[in-house]
């Protein structure tokens, strides 16, 4: 049988066996160094590599991890705990977070406690150490009483049943109970011995699954949705905790109640709640106000649920906390349209204008007030300061004279109601709008004339969409533009007047404008309003524009409302509304009053008139030519003095010139080369250099223009 084997080769290679000559095939394709080695190692490495970065592993990872760390965390947290209960570390704490957050007082009322628990742990070891000798004593007399007890107890019985043996029946009945007992115990040792140590580390594990020592990443997925949740004291402190500023973190993680002493009393307010956080030491209240959406988000809120103000006091937020949602509810009707005997007193009254975020009404005096509303296009300006004018027009009083530089009608109502009514957005419209402001001006200084004591009615002027004035390019006659933010400036220069004196004669301006800058709303125009509201800005440079550094450092910030979504939301910083301790500002969602119940209210107010006609254009007086008037008073005379000239004006033409001060004669010849100048100590205008002047200008047919 042995001739018929056939031996086989194997191919070293390949691994194969083949029959003596015959070749094994090689397939053509097959590298030369692709050898079996290196791709088993490689699927080795691929195959280990999938079994590290599978999701079974990672589970399996992070289980083990998660458990793992509870049982550490565990163990660290009931050892904290024994340790505090044993020595006075709780009580340090306690002083250490009390002196962080300036309460000085606490900080030695924890000191007395601490004093008290070392006298008293002092007591108790000065027991312990006459401890063994007590209880060498108790144990005799204990013993001595228990024998004799059950002698005199076995004494008894053996009276009563007449029977000796039952005088030691008691003394072997608690030794036969004291055997039961070792029996069982010798029975129940090992098991509790074994099964013991398990028993405390499932302690240590609940310990630390209850206050979640895993890292984060070991943790579950949440499934559930936090947001929305009711805000507590530990929500609170977390939040401040993970904001990222590290004296903070610190300084919480050492306080001994974990940071509740920070915080004071939560309180409900309006659609939300309000708490005051003491920051500790080495933490600013402006690193937690930049950090305003990282903290709504360790809140489980939006950015624009959360409000962080300053109050009274020092180191201190105060955070506004709003139900989740509850900022996108829209507030009820306003009582100028739900009150058909709703009225109005401009001196003594207040306007029903919109609720604080508190939920309560906010009310606001219009009293002798300038006012600059601003904001980005179509979020309610106007909207928010025509219900203001259609309060004060419930007084029969008050005065209007409006311009509207949109001109899309949002003033309609007013017509019957305000005395001049300018509705566009053209040039035309911006000279009739500074016609209207320098009649302001007027009336103004007719009123400053009047004797001491008069009362005046109040007159309010109002132009919404004020940038479209400041930006116009126009001139009159004299080369005066009508806009701009220079002393040449008409409409820029009439506005400033009346915010220097109208408020004393109740002449006031409102302007409504957006999107401020240097070039549309000058900073002296901003600067001389009372009251100052801004809606929803683009920037934050912005917002110091519309309500000023103090305001903004302070924490206001319409900067981060919502464009389209906060309409009508507004942030105000005025002494005519009621602003809480602390703060600079106050943010109020306004009661929309849309154009036909505008109409129903208006309607009221025309109602408590006796009918006015309203103007819709605006006469800029007659004709004249101030540079001409000066030469004809100089007459004949070399040079006249300044007050001079200034009476001789209003003597030829006082409707003109009878109001006119120095500064408006100066005014006209500025830039002209006949400016005032003195002569022997006293202003003068010289005639030869108003005449060389007029016969330059082109438009009086000199050589030049001929030419």
């Amino acid at each position: 049988m042995t001739d018929n084997v056939v031996p086989l080769f194997k191919d070293p290679t390949t691994g194969t066996y083949t029959l003596p000559g015959d070749t094994p095939e090689t397939p053509a394709a097959a590298a030369p160094d692709a050898v079996r080695p290196v791709r088993r190692w490689k699927r080795t490495a691929r195959d280990l590599r999938a079994a590290v970065t599978s999701e079974r592993t990672r589970t399996a990872a992070r289980l083990v991890a998660r458990h793992g760390m509870y049982v550490l965390g565990g163990t660290r947290i009931t050892a904290k705990r024994a340790w505090d209960g044993r020595t006075g570390s709780r009580y340090e704490r306690m002083i250490r977070a009390a002196e962080a957050a300036g309460n000085f007082e606490e900080a030695k009322e924890w000191e007395d406690r601490l004093t008290r628990f070392r006298a008293a742990r002092h007591h108790r070891r000065m027991d312990l150490l006459k401890a063994p000798q007590d209880a060498v004593k108790s144990v005799a007399y204990g013993a001595g009483l228990t024998v004799g007890g059950l002698l005199l107890l076995g004494i008894v019985l053996a009276i009563a049943n007449k029977d000796a043996s039952w005088i030691l029946a008691p003394i072997n009945a608690v030794i036969e109970a004291i055997a039961a007992i070792v029996h069982v115990a010798t029975v129940v040792w090992g098991p509790a011995v074994t099964v013991g140590p398990w028993l405390a580390l499932l302690a240590l594990w609940g310990v630390g699954r209850q206050r979640q020592t895993a890292p984060q990443w070991a943790l579950p997925a949440q499934q559930r949705d936090d947001s929305g949740a009711p805000i507590t004291p530990s929500i609170v402190v977390t939040a401040l905790r993970d904001l990222g500023i590290a004296p903070m973190r610190k300084a919480i993680k050492e306080m001994g109640d974990a940071g509740a002493a920070m915080l004071g009393p939560i309180r409900i307010a309006g659609c939300g709640v309000e708490v005051d956080a003491t920051l500790p030491s080495g933490v600013s209240t402006k690193e937690v106000q930049e950090r305003r959406r990282k903290l709504a988000e360790n809140l489980g809120r939006h950015e624009h649920e959360v409000f962080i103000t300053l109050p009274v006091a020092a180191r201190t937020v105060r955070l506004w906390i709003a139900d989740s949602g509850a900022l996108d509810e829209p507030i009820g009707p306003s009582p100028l349209v739900t009150d058909q005997k709703a009225a109005a007193n401009y001196k003594t009254g207040k306007a029903p204008w919109g609720q604080d975020l508190r939920g309560d009404a906010a009310l606001i005096s219009l009293f002798q007030r300038m006012l600059l509303i601003t904001g980005l296009s179509n979020q309610g300006k106007t909207a928010a300061l025509r219900a203001l004018a259609l309060w004060a027009a419930l007084d029969r009083a008050v005065e209007f004279r409006i311009a509207d530089l949109k001109g899309v009608g949002d003033w309609d109502m007013f017509d019957g109601l305000a005395t001049t009514l300018i509705q566009g957005p053209t040039d035309e419209h911006v000279i009739k709008a500074t016609v209207m402001v320098e009649g302001l001006v007027a009336e103004m200084e007719r009123r400053i004339q009047m004797p001491p004591g008069t009362v005046f009615t109040p007159l309010i002027g109002i132009v919404d969409e004020a940038q479209v004035a400041f930006m116009c390019p126009a001139i009159d006659d004299d080369k005066r533009p009508y806009g701009g933010s220079k002393a040449t400036s008409r409409y820029f220069m009439a506005v400033r007047k009346i915010h220097n004196q109208g408020r004393a004669v109740d002449v006031l301006l409102w302007e409504g404008t957006q999107d401020p800058t240097d070039q549309n709303l000058p900073k002296l125009v901003r600067e001389g309003a009372h009251t100052r509201i801004s809606l929803v800005l683009g920037t934050e440079s912005q917002a110091r524009m519309a309500l000023g550094d103090k305001a903004v450092d302070g924490g206001a910030a319409p900067h981060l409302l919502r464009q389209d979504l906060d309409k009508g939301t507004v942030v105000v910083s005025s002494g005519g509304i009621t602003i809480p301790a602390g703060q600079t500002s106050i943010t109020v969602r306004t009661h929309y009053i849309d154009d036909e119940q505008a109409a129903e209210v208006a309607d009221r107010a025309k109602a408590l008139r006796d009918g006015i006609t309203t103007a819709h254009t605006v006469d800029d007086g007659p004709a004249h030519d101030p540079l001409a008037d000066i030469l004809t008073v100089l007459g004949t005379e070399t040079r006249v003095l300044t007050q001079d000239v200034l009476k001789r004006l209003a003597t030829l033409n006082g409707e003109a010139y009878g109001r006119w001060s120095f500064i408006d004669l100066k005014r006209v010849l500025d830039g002209t080369g006949a400016e005032p100048y003195k002569s022997e100590g006293r202003m003068v205008i010289g005639r030869d250099r108003l005449a060389r002047v007029l016969a330059n200008r082109p438009d009086a047919g000199s050589t030049s223009a001929a030419e």
